[in-house]
Order: C-alpha cells, then structure tokens, then sequence
C-alpha cells in the first residue's frame, strides 16, 4: 500500500472533501477509503489533520427512519437524565460529575 498524499491547508484539489464538507453536502463517505489527507501546521505542536474522500464516489445520506428517531430521542434523554435524583436537568450531564449540579454540588 503506497502513501497517500499529503496537502496543507486551503490548498487541495477540487474533487475532494472532508467528512464534515461531505455531510454538509447531504453525502457520505460510502465505505471509499482516504484518498488524501489535509494538514494546518500550528505553532509549537503538531499539525492539524483531515482526511479527504472523493465527492464523485460519495453516497447520498440514509434517510431518518421514525424508529432511528425515537432511539436517538431515548439515547438523549439518558444523557439528560441524573442517576442521583432521577430527573430530566435539562441539559447534558457531564461525564466529570457523573450527576446534575444540584446533586454534584448540593446547598449546605
């Protein structure tokens, strides 16, 4: 297996696109392998890197069936859901408390 090539920032060749570009575009990858990889040099650490997928080899986006909705609307509200108290908070519970602010954090 060769290498593959390697542009900087800003300047790869038209035909190509990143995952995110693709999915903006209503496509997807579509199993293609990398065909090329993006990099934005940044100070003092290593470069930023994308990989870059052919947009005439792109499938469109499947379709949101009403069963992946329901199950990405459960997946959601247990994100929501405190363990503690057991109650929707209204927002993400964060992985570094584990619980709602109220519960992490309760009134003296």
């Amino acid at each position: 297996m060769g290498a593959i090539p390697v542009y900087t920032w800003r300047l790869a060749p038209d035909g190509l696109a990143t995952r995110r570009q693709l999915r903006a575009a209503g496509l997807r990858p579509g199993g293609q392998d990398v065909v090329a990889e993006l990099q934005r040099p940044r100070y003092r650490r290593g470069p930023l890197v994308a990989y870059l997928y052919r947009i005439d080899l792109a499938k469109p986006v499947r379709p949101m069936t009403a069963a992946m909705r329901a199950a990405l609307d459960r997946a959601n509200r247990a994100r929501r859901t405190c363990p503690t108290c057991r109650r929707d908070a209204g927002y993400v519970i964060p992985a570094s408390l584990g619980e709602c602010v109220p519960c992490a954090y309760p009134e003296p």
